[in-house]
């Protein structure tokens, strides 16, 4: 098996293009999404500062804001697909019946299985700090192992751990798609639930590992921006770790009151983009530092009010989300101008 150990998700990305610039870490694969570059053996990857979980290599381009609404559309328990599509239109590609999402992680960790297997998990950690039996399921055999669906789930089971007084989480992935599951939907969701089930424990964050069976690169247009980076090269550039280099960061708690995050959950996802900003008295800092404005922030870029969108993102209160947005909205207001004046 293979193993990556990075500070965070930023350094685990040059990483795992190094580990594929080595023909022999990788074969050539077919998959029902076109050929791969896939590892020859299993990669775990170990994030020693999960909570820096945002992607700030511009190469990537990840799109910060469906990543972190996701991460709140997941432990909210939803598996509509409405209040997904509204930041990325191509994930209804993946529904099986137009209106919802059949792998969804959120509901299958709350309600597919009839029961929130997230109150059930904190009891078991609560009741005994020592228990090895705090696992969380994802993957169905009855109804996943031979269905034709568009979504069955990738990431299959997940497992806590408290250690020496930190919450350590592992990760278990059948088929992991380098640059958009695991260093880049993956890292953020998976990290935002562990720091959610150690702000109920009342312990702080561990590792992160990630334990990834088929890992995998799509030979598309993201792998050939990213392909000629490297973790030698890269620490030549000032962002080498932009935690460290880009600003002073200091990470701030997404969670602050347990029994009002259902009502915020639902109350955010009834709200339309372009009316929240006028919805006050959110507790919860995920919500009123980050999503929030976030979401006014996407409804300003979707109807080209550019001004008004950086404005709005400069209200996104921790620096790496807000860089993020800000970056992510530059890079498509380029694209814009330049195909204006091509005339397209």
């Amino acid at each position: 098996m293979k193993t990556i150990t990075a500070r965070n998700v930023n350094g685990a990305i040059l990483r795992g293009i190094d580990l594929f610039k080595d023909e022999i870490n990788y074969r050539e694969q077919e998959s029902r999404n076109g050929k791969t570059l896939e590892a020859v053996e299993p990669v775990t990857t170990t994030y020693l500062k999960p909570t820096e979980r945002v992607c700030l290599i511009p190469e990537r381009d990840a799109n910060p804001f469906f990543h972190f609404i996701e991460s709140m559309w997941m432990l909210a328990g939803r598996n509509d697909l409405e209040s997904l599509t509204y930041y990325v239109a191509s994930m209804s590609n993946f529904s099986d019946d137009g209106e919802t999402l059949w792998g969804a992680y959120g509901y299958r960790w709350r309600q597919y299985f009839h029961k929130d297997q997230l109150d059930m998990v904190v009891k078991v950690l609560k009741e005994n700090p020592d228990d090895r039996r705090a696992v969380l399921q994802m993957w169905d055999a009855n109804k996943d192992l031979a269905r034709v669906s568009k979504d069955v789930p990738c990431n299959t089971n997940i497992y806590f751990k408290i250690r020496d007084g930190v919450l350590n989480m592992t990760v278990c992935n059948r088929s992991n798609d380098m640059l958009w599951g695991a260093y880049g939907a993956n890292v953020v969701h998976m990290s935002v639930l562990q720091e959610f089930i150690a702000h109920r424990l009342g312990v702080p964050v561990g590792v992160y590992r990630q334990v990834s069976d088929s890992f995998h690169v799509y030979l598309n247009e993201v792998w050939d921006r990213v392909k000629h980076l490297s973790i030698d090269a890269y620490s030549i550039r000032a962002a080498a770790n932009p935690y460290d280099t880009l600003y002073n960061y200091k990470h701030s708690d997404l969670f602050i009151e347990h029994d009002c995050l259902d009502f915020e959950h639902e109350r955010f996802f009834n709200y339309h983009p372009a009316d929240i900003v006028g919805a006050n008295n959110w507790v919860n800092p995920c919500y009123r530092d980050i999503a929030v404005p976030m979401a006014h922030t996407y409804y300003l870029y979707k109807t080209g009010e550019y001004t008004e969108a950086y404005e709005h993102c400069n209200k996104i209160i921790p620096e790496d989300w807000k860089d993020a947005c800000l970056s992510w909205l530059r890079t498509r207001e380029e694209r814009k101008n330049k195909l204006a004046e091509k005339g397209e």
